[in-house]
Order: structure tokens, then sequence, then C-alpha cells
């Protein structure tokens, strides 16, 4: 193990303009250097440079679009890194009578993207509800997704999700990803991935322009409460 580049990685998450920057990017998206620099607080031509580091270390990819060049996060093990030191500083900031968990804000409690898929109590309840019904099964940090999980998944209009993610891949077809503020697992992995893009694509979730949280809309509310059940879409909507 090459101690020096743990030390390097750690120091580079660890400059706070290059941190706010990398938790700009955790909903997915790829944003340019101007935006990035916003999000550092710090100027352009310093952004600039933080943001070559954070290539050469492989935290970010760069893509070219024309004139234009967009970072994003490099692979959802970064995310899952990012995600991990953000559970480890809410807890070192916890109250020991009134611990408390994740985001203060009431809508990304509700629902936000966690890179590329949808956590939040509506994340915890979708991971429940696949979890009750035999669709996936979660062992320590590894998950898989099993028969079930075609019928299970029909009604959201996702047939033969098995088929897909039985595909050689690098990334796992799920995995369970410790929730930030609710402190229990979401779906992480190809069906994590699957489950958010389809809700945005069917209009059920609608991202926020400049927050990870995602509003869950009239259609997408009748379409998850009748799959989740209305005792779990209680927890999703009950009021902070």
């Amino acid at each position: 193990m090459n101690t020096n580049q743990i030390a390097h990685i750690a120091a580079l998450v660890g400059e706070p303009a290059r941190t706010g920057m990398l938790l700009a990017l955790m909903d997915g998206r790829a944003l340019t250097a101007h935006e990035l620099a916003e999000a550092g607080r710090i100027t352009p031509a310093t952004a600039s440079r933080h943001l070559g580091l954070l290539v050469e270390a492989g935290l970010l990819s760069l893509e070219r679009q024309g004139r234009h060049r967009y970072h994003r996060l490099a692979s959802p093990e970064v995310a899952r890194m990012l995600e991990g030191i953000m559970q480890l500083a809410t807890r070192s900031a916890e109250v020991p009578r009134r611990p408390a968990t994740g985001p203060r804000d009431a809508a990304l409690r509700q629902a936000r993207s966690c890179y590329d898929h949808i956590a939040g109590r509506l994340g915890v309840a979708i991971s429940d509800t696949l979890l009750a019904a035999g669709a996936v099964v979660f062992e320590g940090d590894t998950g898989r997704i099993t028969a079930q999980a075609d019928t299970m998944l029909q009604p959201l209009g996702l047939p033969a999700v098995t088929t897909a993610a039985s595909a050689p891949a690098r990334r796992p077809g799920c995995r369970p990803c410790l929730d930030w503020s609710e402190r229990r697992a979401h779906v992480a992995g190809q069906l994590g991935a699957l489950l958010c893009h389809h809700s945005l694509a069917q209009g059920w979730l609608v991202r926020h322009a400049q927050s990870r949280a995602l509003t869950i809309t009239p259609p997408g509310t009748r379409v998850l409460q009748a799959w989740l059940g209305a005792e779990r879409w209680q927890r999703v909507v009950a009021v902070d």
C-alpha cells in the first residue's frame, strides 16, 4: 500500500475549496470551471489550478464539448468516498443528547441525489420495498438483484432489470449505500442509477438548480405512493 498516495488523496479532498467543488458534483452532473469556482468560493484562476490537481489524481474526469470543458466525479467510488467522509464529519459534530444527522434542509432529507442514485427518506423507502419483496439482497457492503426484481419493478416500467444487471460491468448490479441523513441503506449501483434516471425521465422527480434536492412531482406522488405502500409513503412525506 502506497501511504504517500493515500496522504496525497486525503490532502486534495481536505482543502476547503476543493471540498466545496467536489461536493457540488455529488448530484452526478458535470459542471464548468466557472460554476465550480463559485461552489468553492474562489476565483476561476484558482479553481483551474485546483481542478487540474483533482483530474491528475483521478478524482475528477474532464469532458470537452466544443469550446466548453466540463468536470464530473471520475467514478462511483469517488462519490462513495465523499459520502463516507460526510457521514464521519456529521458524526463528529453530533450532540450526545440529540444527535443531528445529515442536512438540515427538509427538502434534502426527503429526497436528494447521491451521485447518480436516490437518497434521503425516499431512497430508503425504495430500498425497504425492494428488500421486503426479496427483489434485492444486501450482504454486508455488497448486494445482489434476484429473480423477483423484474416482477417487482414492472409497475414502474422497468422490466428485465435482472438481465441488464447480469451483463459484465465494472459496477455492481446493486449495493447498499449508507444514507447520510437516515443512517440506513439506500440502493446504489446499476439498479440505483437506473431507478434515479427513470424517475427523472418520467417526470416523477425534478432536480433543483442549486441543490442536490429532488422534488417529488404530483405524477411521482401517484406512482410512488402506490408502489411503496401507504405506510412507507407516510414516512417519506413526514414533516421534520
